[in-house]
This record gives structure tokens, C-alpha cells and sequence, in this order.
């Protein structure tokens, strides 16, 4: 299908529910602070656990952001989505008169649903016996249920997907709302992602996958991406969401803008479950799919928001992907690359939402938010990763977020600054 690229996307609304702030300004505060949000974990009892810290949503109360009744009949994941949501929603200024409710989309999804619902079911009927399920622990644990509370919050009637895609779900529910709206099914739509994964069974699991940092006694400087002495990622929870809308609609409603989406490319590893090919073919080959979409050269791009989890081979491999699809522009001064990863930990299906928005913010401010706790650099990791310090920039136009999945899932998008 070919897509109306006359119909131009921008973004009038943001929503942030992470560990690093539940309001954009102190997380952005926060992402120029160069401030660690890894605490020893409390969500669950750290004692019974070899990975003892995670990034936490502090004081999360569900009741300030939806009915108490209603919050209960939800999963943590789909309370910070739809948390995430109104902060959305009232940024970009929007209204029930706003938008036809046929032309408003949402599109929110999840890795892993609600499984802080399923280990509390599962217990109950191993000593309660089957009968004693609850009613709500379908529409609780299923991944689409963020998405479907959203659409009947705010009477959104337009198209209503769940994207499912592990670590890159953020991204592609961007990239998807993106596709959605040039090809005039939508006006505006809701887009990003949400997760509440810091639970016994899931930690555990990550745990015994060797995927986790097991940095228990530093929690803050425990996420170090491209840094030798890295030994995994650190969970992290919340959720991340963008008001996506026709740009002409935008205006005519005099609504603010962050800035224009212009790319999205995905593609798949085909290579393993759990890791990429050192060579980032897969990461390669979404980011070259994302600038011929833009209709952009790789020079163009002044800054790239890496996936950079802390893992061993990922961010080597996803290093010389960049160095593949940037060429010797990677040596330019004026481009920059950093992992946020670094400070809000690895939100999974939140990630590349949040990272996206970290991107439109960059953009705006001209400032580049750091890499935290690159001490002592990988030599297989040697580009400008923005060490330490959030740094000022002039004239930066574009920037592109890399996010990639289990699986072998991969996004990336680009934005560009509103002038």
C-alpha cells in the first residue's frame, strides 16, 4: 500500500508515567541531571532474588488518574497506560469536540501484559482451587486491554491496535500510528506503550536468562551501556504515550507542537531468540528502511537515541550497525549518540516510546541527554556516546530511535525539529 506522504504527522501531546519522573518536566530535569532512577527493588522481596534492583515507579497512586473501582479491574501495566494517556490527552490540549470519534486512534501496546495479575491468579487457584478464578483475569493480563480502556476513556472509535513486538512494541506502535494517519484512517491518535514487569516470576526468569545486571550493591550505576565492565540490563516499569496528529489538524485546533515523525523502519534478525548477529544486519537494515522512508541521507541525522541495553553483544552489535549506516559521518562532531537506557533502565514495551519522546525533547531544547556510568569505555564501543554530561547543541535537526526486541524485532524512527 502506498502511503499519502502529503500527510504529514506531528506529535501535540506527551504522557510520562517512568521511573525517572511521572511529569515531562522533572523527567526531562532528570534525563539533563544525568540522574540514575535504579533503586534496590521493593515491588518484590529482593532477598528471594539473585537480581535485587530494578527502576520503579515511585508513589504511584491509580486513583489520581481514573476511577478507584475501575483501577482495580486493571493490571499495573494498564493503570500507568491509561495514567499515561491523560497526561497525554491534557497536554495536547485536546477535547471531546476535538476530533471525530471515528478518526481517533489508539494505539498502545504491551511485551507482556498483565503479569503481575497472572502470578496473583495463579497462587490463588493452586490454594483456592480453579472455581476461585476472578471474572476480571482475562480482560486484566490480556496485552490489548491498555489499548481497549484508552479507546473507551475518550470515545475513540478510529482504529484500536495492540502492538506486540518485546523491547521494540514503543517504536512500532509510533511507527504504526505514523502509517495509520498517512493513510488517512485517523486524525490523531494515541501511540506508545506500557509495562509492569517487575514481578517474582518475571525477574527471575530474566535472571536466569543471564539478561539482567547483577549490580546489586550500586543500583545507580548498575545500567552502563558501552561500557566494559557492563553485565546486563536493569528492568524498569511504567509507561510512555504520544498525541500523533495530522499536521493541518494540528494547526487548525492552534495546538503546540514537539515536532514531526518522518521515518519508521522495521525489519527482523532472522538470526536467534535472544541474540543479535554482531554485526547489527537486523538493526541495519530498519535504520536503512527508516531514512529511505524519511527521504533522507544518513548525514542528516545529528543524533541517534541508541537501544543501548548494557548487554555484552547488543550494544556491539548495535555500534557497528550504526557504523554501517552512518559511514565516517559517525566521526562528524555534530553526531551524537546516547543511551537513556542508562539513567530510566529498560522499560521494555516503554522503552522505545519514552526514548522517542526523549528524542522530541532533545530536538526542541538543543541539548543531547547523556550516557551515565560510561567510566570505562568498551573499545568495541567507540563512538561519541555523550559521556556523563548532557550536552548543548546548535542547529540539530534530526534524530532517529533505535529500538530492538527479543525475537529479533527491530524499529527505528526518526523526528525532526518544528521550525
Amino acid at each position: 500500500m502506498t502511503m499519502d506522504k502529503s500527510r504529514r504527522v506531528v506529535i501535540t501531546g506527551i504522557g510520562i508515567i517512568t521511573p525517572s519522573g511521572v511529569k515531562l518536566e522533572p523527567f526531562w530535569q532528570n534525563m539533563l541531571a544525568g540522574k540514575s532512577a535504579i533503586s534496590r527493588v521493593s515491588l518484590i522481596n529482593p532477598d528471594e532474588h539473585t537480581c535485587k534492583i530494578a527502576g520503579e515507579v515511585k508513589n504511584f497512586v491509580p486513583e489520581e488518574y481514573m476511577d478507584k473501582k475501575e483501577s482495580r479491574r486493571m493490571d499495573r501495566y494498564a493503570q500507568f497506560a491509561m495514567a499515561a494517556a491523560k497526561e497525554a490527552y491534557a497536554d495536547a490540549g485536546l477535547t471531546p469536540d476535538s476530533v471525530p470519534a471515528e478518526r481517533f486512534s489508539v494505539i498502545v501496546g504491551s511485551a507482556a501484559g498483565g503479569m503481575t495479575t497472572m502470578e496473583w491468579q495463579v497462587k490463588e487457584v493452586v490454594k483456592k482451587g480453579y472455581n476461585r478464578c476472578s471474572p476480571f483475569l482475562i480482560p486484566m493480563i490480556i496485552c490489548d486491554m491498555g489499548a481497549g480502556r484508552i479507546a473507551i476513556q475518550y470515545g475513540a472509535k478510529g482504529p484500536n491496535q495492540a502492538v506486540v513486538t518485546a523491547c521494540a512494541t514503543g517504536a512500532d506502535s509510533i511507527g504504526t500510528a505514523f502509517r495509520i494517519i498517512q493513510n488517512d484512517e485517523a486524525d490523531v491518535a494515541f501511540a506508545g506503550g506500557a509495562e509492569a514487569p517487575l514481578t517474582p516470576i518475571s525477574v527471575s526468569g530474566f535472571a536466569a536468562a543471564r539478561a539482567l545486571s547483577f549490580r546489586n550493591d550500586e543500583p545507580e550505576k548498575a545500567s552502563r551501556p558501552f561500557d566494559k565492565d557492563r553485565d546486563g540490563f536493569v528492568m524498569a516499569e511504567g509507561s510512555s504515550i504520544l498525541i500523533m496528529e495530522e499536521l493541518e489538524h494540528a494547526q487548525a485546533r492552534g495546538a503546540k507542537i514537539y515536532g514531526e515523525i518522518i521515518g519508521y523502519g522495521r525489519s527482523a534478525d532472522a538470526y536467534d531468540i535472544v541474540s543479535p548477529p554482531e554485526d547489527g544486519n537486523g538493526a541495519v537494515l530498519a535504520m536503512k528502511a527508516a531514512l529511505r522512508d524519511a527521504q533522507i541521507k544518513p548525514e542528516e541525522v545529528n543524533y541517534v537515541n541508541a537501544h543501548g541495553t548494557s548487554t555484552p553483544l547488543g550494544d556491539i552489535a548495535e555500534t557497528n550497525a550504526i557504523k554501517t549506516i552512518f559511514g565516517p559521518h559517525v566521526r562528524d562532531k555534530n553526531f551524537l549518540v546516547s543511551s537513556t537506557k542508562s539513567m530510566t533502565g529498560h522499560l521494555l514495551g516503554a522503552a522505545g516510546s519514552t526514548e522517542a519522546i526523549i528524542c522530541l525533547l532533545a530536538l526542541q531544547h538543543q541539548i543531547i541527554p547523556p550516557t551515565i556510568n560510561l567510566d570505562n569505555p568498551d573499545p568495541q564501543c567507540d563512538l561519541d556516546y555523550v559521556p556523563h554530561t548532557a550536552r548543548p547543541v546548535e542547529n540539530y535537526k534530526i534524530a532517529m530511535s533505535n529500538s530492538f526486541g527479543f525475537g529479533g524485532h527491530n524499529a527505528s524512527l526518526i523526528f525532526k525539529a518544528w521550525e
